[in-house]
């Protein structure tokens, strides 16, 4: 039986250490807190699940929350308009006249969040239960070192910390050398629904150009149904205002005071919000970076960098918890068909090039929506608006970047598609 060691317990460590367990390996996997521990702290992300990542989670039989998490049916964008200004009051057809654009796509399948809380406290006590090997333990280059002469393949997928400076970065796949956003979340109960479709839950996406974006979603957290505020503000601008700020209530009522500021629409659904606990808040960021996937140990032993150790997208276009189960999927399909030869780092660049095929749409996307947009990108955001078969495009680009090489980077391509889908119409 093929021992393999997996360092971190996130999205990509967690569902890739049950997907081997199933299949027979003998598996070891290294946390640095424990499930309780994990369960009772600080939120970690922000997520939303696509339905491409879902079924990976369904193909192994790990989707143990979905009759409980709210399904989200769609993906809506709204930008504010250049003149916008506090204290608006609505139209009387319910609608507010700050946005420049409001429109929502309908997905295919839906999506769901779950606050990874509840999903890493949860996988972790199920591996551990099934029979896997849990060392709760923060592991140094130091560690590894021993490890790898005494597993068949050491997997690291610990995304932050001293670990990840082993895997070097990749600068032609890294344009940016510095945090393109900061970022800011809270966890709340008590937020309205969007009065423009009250009868189902969506994603909404607020840009305000120049400054930056709130994404508003539905979740599933410790204390059942709840909703995420996250800002993303550009670096030194008005919205960059959170570093530094412990105390959670502060940091409600500065995301709060923002959105009244900058989006009355979504504020007027939050005035009775609170916080859904103690450990609700989370304010960072960090430069979006690809890594070379193969780290050396200096005993001369090579590990395999999974998920955002090695793909580390801005969260912009809500890919990471998707891309970290698509990593996971996809080393766990190379991992087994290698059968029984030796992981060496043939087999590891192999690995990673297999789902690099996939991330790296999501990182040409990502890094596209971080930039100013260009015209032809603005057009079609704004024919969304009166061309659904658009919205409902783009909205499913989230479930598929790769769709967005069709109609998204080249003017060509935008304009005949919009022309394609206004001659349907007529």
């Amino acid at each position: 039986m093929r021992r393999i060691l997996i360092v971190g317990a996130g999205q990509s460590g967690l569902q890739l250490a049950l997907g081997l367990q199933a299949q027979g390996y003998e598996v070891t996997l290294m946390s640095n807190r424990t499930a309780d521990e994990i369960r009772s702290g600080r939120v970690m992300s922000t997520q939303c699940m696509f339905h491409t990542a879902l079924q990976h989670e369904r193909d192994l039989s790990l989707n143990f929350w979905e009759s409980q998490a709210p399904r989200i049916e769609g993906v809506g964008v709204s930008v504010a308009a250049p003149d916008s200004s506090p204290g608006a009051q609505p139209r009387s057809s319910g609608e507010y006249p700050s946005r420049a654009i409001d429109w929502v796509g309908r997905l295919d399948g839906y999506a769901q969040s779950v606050d990874q809380r509840v999903k890493m406290a949860g996988w972790m006590e199920t591996f551990a239960q099934r029979g896997g090997q849990l060392v709760i333990h923060g592991a140094a280059v130091s560690d590894l070192d021993f490890f790898a002469r005494t597993y068949d393949l050491v997997l690291v997928s610990a995304g932050k910390g001293e670990l990840v400076s082993m895997f070097g970065r990749d600068a032609s796949r890294s344009p940016y050398t510095e945090p393109q956003r900061a970022l800011a979340v809270a966890y709340v109960h008590g937020l309205g629904p969007r009065p423009e479709h009250p009868e189902f839950d969506a994603v909404r996406c607020n840009l305000v150009p120049g400054v930056g974006e709130l994404f508003v979603m539905p979740t599933l957290t410790v204390s059942g149904r709840a909703d995420i505020l996250f800002w993303e503000g550009v670096p030194g601008g008005p919205l960059d205002v959170f570093n530094g700020v412990k105390d959670p209530n502060e940091h409600l009522a500065l995301t709060l005071e923002l959105m009244e500021k900058f989006l009355p629409w979504e504020y007027a659904r939050a005035t009775k919000v609170e916080l859904t606990d103690a450990g609700g808040t989370l304010a960072g960021r960090y430069a979006p970076t690809v890594r070379n996937p193969v780290g050396r140990l200096p005993g001369g032993g090579l590990v395999l960098g999974v998920g955002d150790v090695v793909v580390a997208n801005d969260p912009i276009t809500g890919q990471g918890s998707n891309s970290a189960s698509k990593c996971a999927a996809s080393y766990l399909s190379s991992i087994v068909q290698h059968g029984e030869k030796e992981f060496d780092e043939a087999w590891m660049r192999s690995a990673f090039d297999r789902y690099w095929d996939t991330a790296q749409h999501v990182t040409k996307w990502t890094n596209a929506m971080l930039g100013v947009p260009p015209e032809h990108v603005l057009n079609l955001i704004g024919a969304a608006g009166e061309l659904q078969p658009a919205a409902d495009r783009f909205a499913n680009g989230f479930n598929d970047p790769a769709d967005f090489e069709n109609f998204f980077y080249e003017p060509e391509k935008t304009a005949a598609y919009l022309a394609e889908v206004a001659g349907s119409r007529a």
